[in-house]
């Protein structure tokens, strides 16, 4: 089994984050040698550069938190912080277009964000505190097929985190041609060994630490 750290996606994605806290967080995930650090695009470049002598990743998300911007704006925020350094990509599915069953639109806006980064990974935010089980099923199914690395359960602004029914849902999709993220309310190393039991293979959390350490933290994300 890989080491806990190396599953976490160290985050901040807070609307008040200042560029002193974003290198902090570069500095915490290469004391705690975590995956990557997960951050809005706008501060991809200073991460990349605080990040430049370590194997920690940057990871930008897209299209964040409502994912209802069009598809032209989601691809060209996903060309800049590609530009600016980031090595993966955590975009969010278009919510209300799913629920409108316009499937092919959403399938469409999955696969032209995709299309820009065939070499880095693609990570598709469902949203899941916000879908009923057949609409996790079908946003899972949609992602699949648009070409998404990683499925993953949620932003952390919504109305709920991830949950093991729902992973277990997104799991029984496919149990082998997609890797899933959990993230939004694991805060404790006992939560994230639960996920992980279940086969998720990477972490969102800005509790990484605490979950490291064994302490608990009171953070959303």
């Amino acid at each position: 089994m890989k080491l806990l750290n190396t599953y976490i996606d160290h985050t901040l994605l807070k609307a008040t984050a200042t560029k002193e806290e974003i290198i902090k967080l570069c500095d915490e995930a290469k004391q705690y040698r975590f995956f990557s650090v997960c951050v809005n695009s706008c501060y991809v470049a200073l991460a990349k550069a605080q990040l430049k002598d370590s194997n920690v990743k940057v990871c930008s998300v897209i299209g964040f938190p409502l994912g209802a911007m069009s598809t032209d704006a989601k691809v060209a925020e996903t060309k800049a912080a590609l530009k600016d350094g980031a090595d993966e990509i955590d975009m969010v599915i278009n919510v209300g277009l799913l629920k409108s069953k316009d499937f092919d639109a959403v399938w469409k806006d999955i696969e032209a964000v995709k299309a820009c980064m065939p070499n880095h990974t693609l990570k598709v935010i469902l949203e899941t505190c916000y879908l009923e089980e057949l609409e996790i099923i079908k946003a899972s199914e949609l992602a699949i097929q648009s070409g998404a690395d990683f499925i993953k359960t949620s932003t952390g602004f919504g109305t709920g985190g991830a949950t093991i029914e729902d992973v277990k849902l997104m799991k029984s999709v496919c149990k082998t041609c997609v890797k899933i993220k959990a993230s939004g309310g694991i805060r404790d190393a006992k939560t994230a060994l639960e996920y992980i039991n279940l086969g998720v293979d990477r972490l969102g959390t800005s509790s990484g630490i605490a979950i490291i350490e064994g302490t608990s933290s009171n953070s959303n994300y």
